[in-house]
């Protein structure tokens, strides 16, 4: 799921208040309304990581203040002060869904052509989404929800397809 082209919003300044919103500088030269934005990637380590979002607010001239799902608190945001704050390239206004990540709860996890089990909780930890995937003997497995490893996901059918490094299943 690593987007083809990527467009640089901004960095993120400062953490917001107590309920886990950032103030992003936006570069100067971005001008386009992101309100209609329903997720964006930080740059984390070199890496491109997905992040829903919970609501954007205009924070002064140049800066907004936004929000991502599943995080609500100053301390789990903290460590993305300094980060670069990136949009798909061919990202489009789109009416707010109500989705959020753990939508995914119940969602079909398959690695190739034979399913893993099924997403049964979303682990938040600061930086890292965990997929909790319970398989039909009942065994959970623990899988890093990481734009690297994710392929497609699939809204009508249910399913996260993913590439699942080897020896990952045996680890858990």
């Amino acid at each position: 799921m690593t987007p083809e082209r990527t467009i640089l919003l901004g960095r993120i300044t400062r953490v917001h208040g107590f309920e886990g919103a950032v103030t992003v500088k936006l570069e100067k030269q971005f001008t386009e309304d992101i309100s209609g934005m329903e997720s964006v990637f930080l740059e984390i380590e070199g890496k491109q990581v997905p992040f829903f979002i919970d609501y954007t607010e205009p924070a002064g001239k140049g800066f907004i203040r936004m929000k991502f799902d599943g995080y609500d608190s100053a301390g789990e945001v903290h460590e993305f002060r300094g980060c670069s704050v990136m949009a798909a390239g061919n990202w489009e206004h789109k009416e707010d869904t109500g989705h959020s990540i753990r939508d995914l709860i119940g969602f079909e996890v398959n690695p190739g052509t034979i399913p893993l089990g099924r997403i049964s909780d979303i682990i938040e930890n600061p930086g890292q989404l965990l997929l909790d995937v319970e398989n039909n003997s009942g065994k959970r497995i623990l899988i890093p929800f990481h734009e690297d490893l994710i392929v497609e996901i699939n809204l009508d059918l249910r399913t996260v397809t993913m590439i699942i490094p080897e020896g990952l299943t045996e680890v858990n």
